[in-house]
């Protein structure tokens, strides 16, 4: 009775603080402070602070800072229209023509960003205009776009992953590992969409491009070598176990700032801009991370996480039922909350139910972030629907809309995953085996 009590508590003071425009990590604080003296004879004051301290003191949450920079320092830079010129050329041949390069753009950009909206703003800055002009319909354009951007929040380096193996003590390289391979099939299941569009709508096709010749593609593929490189040495560093996540992360600013002054795109004013928006980034995540982290500390003494995993455990539910259950959650829980929030929200609740399942926590970090993808996408709190706004001046039901294919095939990604466990496990034990 007392947890059910303290659900309720906690549930009205957190969508309280929420509806009044509180910031979440200040909400989540709130919400700590009045558990604790509920249900505690603890001074909230002094576990607020020796809590804060230890979960922000964090080495491996060096990691997040430094890779937002990194994606910061690469947007302020011409890596965007570069891309498009040495990207064009290998997608025109294929099925559905230039719309191929929204998701091998996004994909690239996504191994060396880590956050979605970086992903979607660089490569829409590219795309859109040149997409436009050569007469590719509007839906496809913002809709695979919209998709596509979400794998930022997947392909390492992923901020959201950062951020689920710091909440649950996980190896971030690990958790890196782990996004790849459903990365890349994520990434085609977006391209068989396009394809698929291409036998299906040959009305909506625009003019073939004009054929080019090899030598002339060989040489406009030069400038994806600075990108490729970047990835390389980024990736590289982590499989080979040469670099932990934070070491990598640093290997990549340096590897960025390089990049920039080799443009003659590394001002005084793109280095101190990058250097502030990563700060703004990392502050509102850290502040995140400082209010769940009080917050679990706070639901610890109530026993409410101990309490919601005897009951799993007691309901006998099977793992692919529970998982079922979290998806529906998720899915609803991101048209209210991005993608960050609702991890660290909700895991310290769910990483005791995901236990006592016998569910494997590097299968589910990928998982959770499959479905925290969808909430990127989801009226009314979805971030991509408004950059794509700003962008392309849609309303955001038209974007919405042409965005949903994409959101069911994040669902069929969340199926194969579940049919598929190996894919998300098997390159980290296998990279893990090799040390």
């Amino acid at each position: 009775m007392t947890e059910l009590y303290a659900t309720v508590i906690f549930l009205l003071v957190l969508f309280l603080a929420l509806g009044m425009s509180v910031w979440v990590g200040l909400a989540l604080m709130g919400v700590a402070w009045v558990g604790m003296e509920l249900f505690t004879a603890r001074p909230a004051g002094d576990a607020m602070i020796t809590v804060i301290w230890a979960s922000s003191s964090s080495w491996t949450l060096t990691a997040l800072p430094m890779f937002i920079w990194m994606g910061e320092i690469l947007y302020r830079t011409r890596l965007s229209e570069d891309m498009f010129r040495g990207l064009a050329p290998w997608m025109r041949f294929l099925p559905g023509g230039l719309l191929h390069t929204n998701i091998a753009g996004c994909t690239l950009f996504a191994a060396v960003s880590g956050s979605s909206a970086a992903t979607l703003t660089t490569v829409g800055k590219m795309s859109i205009p040149e997409l436009r002009a050569r007469g590719y319909p509007e839906h496809m354009i913002v809709g695979t776009l919209a998709g596509a951007a979400t794998l930022g929040l997947m392909i390492p380096p992923s901020l959201t992953l950062i951020v689920y193996g710091v909440s649950i003590n996980e190896s971030i390289t690990k958790l890196f590992m782990a996004g790849v391979l459903p990365g890349l099939v994520l990434a085609g299941l977006f391209g068989a969409y396009i394809v698929g569009w291409h036998f299906a709508a040959p009305s909506q096709r625009p003019a073939p491009e004009p054929a080019m010749p090899f030598r002339r593609m060989l040489a406009e593929s030069r400038f994806l070598l600075p990108v490729l490189a970047l990835v390389s040495v980024v990736i590289g560093s982590m499989f080979f176990g040469w670099a932990t996540a934070t070491e990598a992360a640093a290997v990549g600013v340096i590897g960025a700032l390089l990049l920039a002054a080799a443009q003659r795109s590394l001002t005084w004013g793109t280095f101190s801009a990058a250097l502030m928006g990563a700060v703004r980034t990392s502050a509102m995540i850290a502040l995140i991370l400082m209010g769940a982290a009080f917050l679990s500390l706070s639901m610890g003494f109530t026993g409410l996480p101990r309490a919601l995993a005897a009951f799993i455990e007691r309901q006998e539910l099977s793992p692919i039922t529970l998982i079922a259950a979290l998806t529906a959650f998720y899915i609803v829980l991101g048209m209210f909350l991005d993608g960050i929030s609702s991890v660290v929200l909700t895991i310290a609740i769910v990483e005791p139910m995901v236990r006592a399942a016998g569910i494997d926590l590097i299968w589910f970090g990928i998982f959770i972030v499959v479905v925290v993808e969808m909430a990127q996408v989801t009226p009314p709190i979805g971030f991509n629907l408004f950059v794509l706004q700003g962008m392309t001046r849609h309303e955001i039901g038209y974007i919405s809309r042409v965005a949903l294919p994409m959101v069911g095939l994040m669902l069929v990604m969340v199926v194969i995953l579940v049919a598929f466990p190996g894919l998300a496990t098997w390159l980290p034990e296998w990279v893990a085996a090799r040390r």
